[in-house]
């Protein structure tokens, strides 16, 4: 499907906010890694009270899509500069002499941003048409230890979303804590065998895409020890995880018990905005590039995130609380249930009651 082109005129307001949001975590991450005490915790705070209390405060509409944001790419690739940078100086820290307390709330700060801010962003610069772009989304994705989302995401996920077939998208009932390891390795072993098959077919012989996903989380490693020695490496690692976590917490929440629908003859319906739960959510829709805009982006794969439009409560499900909430009561499965099954419920009788009508 064709590209939305975003206008060329100068930034708007939503431009503005989108930058704004997204960067304003780096200095403060930064002056935390450099110099710790206070910043440590406007870092944090930034991160998580005040992105919810500007949710809240601010109208939950949004800017419509196609908004004019002509510097959508740069800042994508600032971002993801920001984030390798980031991630040795937080190593650095992390296994330097800070107090152990500001190194918990360097840690916590550090790994959301890279799960929130440099996951949406690598997600959106792995769907760019230019080979720079993809590739450094590729390597952000490495440097976390995920780089086979790079093969999964495209090949798996946006081709299978909301069927069995797809690793990460939860059935009802699926706790979190059984849907991230299913998804983890299953997205892996699903993305190896699509790009195997991909290759096949396009007779390619070159190095494997896995082959640069391993060997480049194991020189991202080695840099790591570098830095920090045998420490900088587990750190590293934790701080992957940590990243890795928000990520496969974002799938969950954003496809929780949605499925398509088997069709005469076995084929699934097609990918629609009901297979997506969205957060209209101000504060967080920007600092994560819109990437809560979900229905829109699966809809429209290669549309730039300034143009992803929000659907409407009666065309796809909302979820009642912005993405990073939603995401926090997911570790509560019993919660989370209690929240989430009524709606599910009752999105699924409004889709079976517009079958029967049609």
């Amino acid at each position: 499907m064709a590209q939305r082109t975003v206008p060329t005129k100068a930034p708007t307001k939503a431009g503005l906010a989108f930058s704004m949001a997204s960067l304003a975590p780096v200095p403060l991450l930064g002056a935390a890694a450099l110099a710790g005490g206070v910043w440590v915790w406007a870092a944090l705070v930034y991160m998580t009270l005040l992105a919810f209390a500007l949710d809240e405060l601010i109208a939950a509409s949004g800017p419509k899509g196609g908004v004019e944001f002509p510097a959508h790419n740069t800042l994508s690739v600032v971002l993801a500069l920001a984030h390798f940078v980031l991630l040795a100086l937080c190593i650095h820290a992390l296994t330097g002499p800070m107090p152990a307390l500001q190194k918990l709330g360097l840690f916590l700060g550090a790994g959301l941003f890279m799960g929130q801010v440099s996951n949406s962003n690598a997600h959106e610069l792995i769907h760019r048409q230019s080979r720079v772009l993809r590739r450094l989304g590729t390597w952000v994705y490495i440097s976390l230890l995920f780089g086979h989302h790079t093969s999964a995401h495209p090949l798996v996920h946006h081709v299978h979303v909301a069927t069995p077939r797809d690793p990460n998208s939860a059935p009802r009932g699926q706790s979190y804590y059984r849907f991230a390891p299913r998804a983890w390795i299953g997205s892996f072993r699903a993305g190896l065998a699509a790009e195997g098959a991909r290759r096949r077919r396009a007779g390619k012989t070159g190095t494997h895409p896995y082959a640069v996903y391993l060997g480049g989380a194991a020189a991202c490693l080695a840099v790591s020890a570098a830095i920090g020695g045998a420490a900088g490496l587990l750190v590293h690692v934790a701080l992957a995880l940590h990243a890795q976590s928000q990520l496969l917490l974002s799938d969950y929440v954003q496809h929780y018990g949605l499925r398509r629908r088997t069709l005469p003859g076995g084929r699934v319906e097609p990918v629609s905005p009901a297979h997506s739960w969205n957060a209209p959510h101000w504060m967080t829709g920007h600092m994560m590039l819109n990437a809560p805009r979900h229905s829109d982006h699966h809809a429209h794969p290669a549309r730039p995130y300034p143009a992803l439009e929000l659907p409407g409560p009666d065309t796809a499900p909302t979820l009642p609380h912005s993405l990073p909430v939603m995401a926090l009561l997911a570790l509560w499965p019993r919660g989370w249930r209690r929240i989430m099954h009524p709606r599910l419920a009752a999105w699924q009788d409004r889709q079976e009651w517009r079958d029967a009508a049609v």
